[in-house]
């Protein structure tokens, strides 16, 4: 069991685990779990860690889409955002890329969930490793995690 699965469960939310078997060869990881588990690429969202003026975040958008990282920056109250170093980005999770779960991350830190989360229930994010996903009410993410729905993608 994963970090992010226990606090789901010790938080008492509803939610649905999803596996499947991963392809290292999949060019998204996001992408390859809609496709595999046969759910709407606007349901699975992809969870980013980028740098608001050196502060780390976790953003949080639809597999298919890309980060805006001046939305980002404007949502934090920064000026300037960069995607985070996937090794820094490990360390600060305790996860693999590809199995950043916004859920039970080695320390908390702010959350930015992209407001089309709020079209739909449940959400797919990932559950802590690469084949993982978990299922849950956008609400309840945002309770366990302390984040905020912001516009986050460009249309």
């Amino acid at each position: 069991m994963t970090p992010a699965v226990q606090a789901a469960k010790k938080a008492g939310v509803s939610f649905q685990l999803h596996s499947y078997d991963h392809d290292p060869k999949a060019e998204s990881y996001g992408l390859e779990a809609a496709e595999v588990l046969q759910l709407p690429p606007e349901t699975v969202f992809k969870t980013l860690l980028a740098l608001v003026d050196e502060q780390p975040v976790v953003a949080m958008v639809p597999v298919a889409h890309q980060l805006d990282l001046k939305c980002l920056a404007r949502a934090h109250g920064g000026k300037k955002a960069a995607m985070c170093p996937g090794g820094k980005a490990q360390r600060l999770t305790g996860y693999v890329l590809g199995g950043i779960s916004p859920l039970g991350q080695k320390k908390r830190l702010p959350l930015y969930l992209d407001f089309s989360a709020e079209s739909h229930n449940p959400i797919y994010m990932s559950a802590g490793r690469r084949g993982l996903e978990i299922a849950m009410a956008p609400g309840d993410l945002l309770g366990l995690t302390g984040g905020k729905m912001v516009a986050l993608v460009r249309d």
